[in-house]
């Protein structure tokens, strides 16, 4: 594995061999870190967001699950 920080970003090099499961876990981490990196919001805020999300989503889709 080879680390290289240029001026405007940070490469990782990883060999084909690589497990992409596992890779893919890093990226998800990685992606959220970046997209919440400026949030002001609590994670009481966040939970209740999610959980009016799920909410929505059941009532929009339910009929796909149960006939």
């Amino acid at each position: 594995m080879i680390v290289e920080r240029t001026d405007t970003e940070i490469i990782f090099r990883l060999p084909t061999s690589t497990d992409t499961k596992g890779l893919q876990e890093i990226y998800n981490y990685l992606k959220f870190k970046e997209l919440v990196k400026g949030s002001t919001a609590t994670e009481n805020e966040a939970n209740l967001l999610a959980a009016e999300s799920k909410k929505n989503w059941w009532t929009e889709n339910k009929n796909r699950f149960i006939k």
